[in-house]
């Protein structure tokens, strides 16, 4: 690297530790730490409904649960159709507790970090479960497996009276250092939460790819064989890969749990779990920063959508079907356009635009 941290614009490092920090230059992190800045202080000085906020706080739960999805996916090589599932596990680990205890019991509704934790690892233990297939399947048949799961979530929901037979289950508001969270305070309190989760974890995945696990995972998603013959044990990397997946969907669940004040399985389908690996195709699978640009993008999109099929709905009511049809024709067109011309994602957007500020004007 260059002496000059400021300016630098070669890769040319001196040391392992030099190459591993998690910002090469002055200039990034003082960009990341104006960002954070912007992120948290946004919300005092602007005033947005309470129907974009809620948008917005569905887009950063959506970034925690893809965090693993692209551990998993991206940078492991595992394909899973069941990340909803997941997710789902984290919630309704909630709702069993409201289910036991009480909507509104002390543990739900003033210890909530604690259960969003819980959660967490409760994701992670299924998880690590239904990664075991993954020692002995690949490609399209562990793809099944994750189906399956998927599957088998959905079925003991809608069947099992202790989860209300999938009908929604409450959790009671939260308590803060000010007393409990009101109506009108809630999608801006819990977009403080979750915005808190969402670096925490980030620097979480970010550290981890640093160290050997995270390089183990690389190598496992590269070649398998190759991993296992440098000493590496591919099996235990893909359930550890499966675990930490399920514990940041754990975590996106608790968190999509507290946000909605309840839990019914509509918010768990399969249409959700592609809707996640979209996110993660179309930010950029294998990449820390398509972990935001995905969901962010999808979700948007989806508002957007909407807002055009009322627009149709209302004033062309003869073309009603079009307009209801609209939401899924987008969707897939642009899963499919990013498999053709960008399947790097928008995260490759993102890295043209910073070697282009990193290379102008040719300083060396």
């Amino acid at each position: 690297m260059s002496e000059n941290r400021w300016l630098a614009t070669g890769n040319f490092f001196t040391s392992y530790r030099a190459e591993q920090r998690i910002f090469l230059t002055h200039a990034d992190r003082l960009i990341f730490v104006c960002f954070l800045v912007l992120l948290f202080v946004w919300p005092l000085l602007f005033q947005v409904s309470n129907k974009y906020m809620l948008v917005i706080d569905s887009i950063l739960i959506a970034i925690v649960a893809v965090y693993g999805l692209n551990l998993l996916t991206g940078f492991a090589g595992l394909i899973s159709i069941g990340h909803a599932a997941f997710v789902g596990m984290g919630a309704y680990t909630l709702a069993s507790f409201a289910r036991v205890l009480g909507s509104n019991h002390v543990l739900l509704t003033h210890c909530w970090p604690l259960m969003i934790l819980v959660s967490g690892c409760v994701g992670g233990i299924v998880g690590a479960i239904v990664g075991l297939p993954s020692l002995r399947l690949k490609h399209l048949y562990l793809v099944i497996a994750t189906l399956s799961f998927q599957m088998i979530f959905l079925w003991t929901i809608n069947f099992m009276q202790f989860f209300n037979q999938g009908q929604t289950i409450a959790i009671g508001r939260v308590f803060w250092f000010t007393g409990k969270v009101v109506r009108k305070q809630h999608y801006f309190f819990w977009y403080y939460v979750i915005l808190f989760f969402v670096v925490v974890l980030g620097f979480a995945v970010r550290n981890l790819l640093r160290s050997k696990h995270g390089r183990c995972l690389v190598a496992v998603r590269d070649n398998d064989r190759a991993a296992d013959a440098m000493g590496m044990h591919p099996g235990f990397t893909k359930v550890y890969a499966f675990a930490l997946s399920g514990f940041f969907a754990g975590v996106a669940g608790a968190l999509h749990a507290y946000l909605w004040r309840g839990v019914g399985f509509e918010s768990f389908t399969l249409h959700h779990s592609i809707s996640y690996l979209a996110m993660a195709i179309v930010g950029g699978l294998g990449t820390l920063v398509g972990s935001f640009l995905g969901p962010a993008a999808i979700l948007m999109l989806e508002l957007q959508v909407e807002n055009v099929a009322e627009f149709v709905g209302h004033y062309f009511t003869a073309v009603g079907d079009v307009a209801t049809a609209l939401r899924p024709l987008s969707f897939g067109l642009v899963i499919v356009l990013f498999l053709m011309f960008e399947p790097r994602g928008i995260a490759n957007w993102w890295r043209i635009i910073r070697s282009y500020f990193k290379l102008w004007p040719f300083r060396y």
